[in-house]
């Protein structure tokens, strides 16, 4: 069994979604929340409450792998900063503890989970929504973060058929 912790970085919110993938590729849902950095003071001591939050999640639940969704390009410079920058935060709160980090793009994501890399978002959390059986209504950041573990569970048990590495194997299947 290996436990894999998704991140959706977000500067407001980052969504985080943990699932176990079994040997056969089986997944299972663990364990999915959004981070709200929000009532923080400062930018700064938002980015302090994502190291905090991921830190204790990564004690709780202990996953073996990280993936995150990788920054797209805004129209707003100042939020495209801001979101760099909480992506960062993240990667490092999770490369400090000695995990292995892997990233991947929303379309990426869209394409593996949806079958397109253009799916909104109402799609992605219905179909991560069906594949972990959980029931009602995901909330966005947390699904797009299962999606993100889910993307790279399947990313991963292709690399271990073909033995590749898991980026390497991402790379030849599109």
């Amino acid at each position: 069994m290996t436990r894999i912790l998704g991140i959706d970085p977000g500067s407001q919110r980052t969504g985080v979604g943990i699932i176990d993938v079994a040997a056969d590729g089986k997944v299972v849902h663990v364990h999915h929340q959004p981070l709200v950095l929000l009532d923080a003071e400062s930018f700064p001591l938002r980015l302090r409450k994502l190291l905090d939050g991921l830190w204790a999640l990564i004690e709780q639940y202990a996953p073996d792998e990280v993936a995150v969704e990788q920054v797209f390009l805004s129209n707003n410079a100042m939020s495209a900063l801001k979101l760099g920058q909480a992506r960062g935060a993240a990667i490092a709160a999770c490369v400090a503890r000695d995990l292995p980090v892997s990233e991947y793009a929303a379309k990426e994501i869209k394409l593996g989970l949806v079958g397109s890399g253009g799916a909104d978002k109402k799609q992605v959390q219905h179909m991560v929504g069906l594949m972990l059986n959980v029931q009602g209504k995901l909330q966005a950041d947390a699904a797009d973060a299962l999606a993100v573990a889910i993307t790279h569970a399947h990313v991963r048990a292709t690399a271990n058929r073909l033995g590749v590495a898991t980026r390497t194997a991402w790379r030849k299947s599109r």
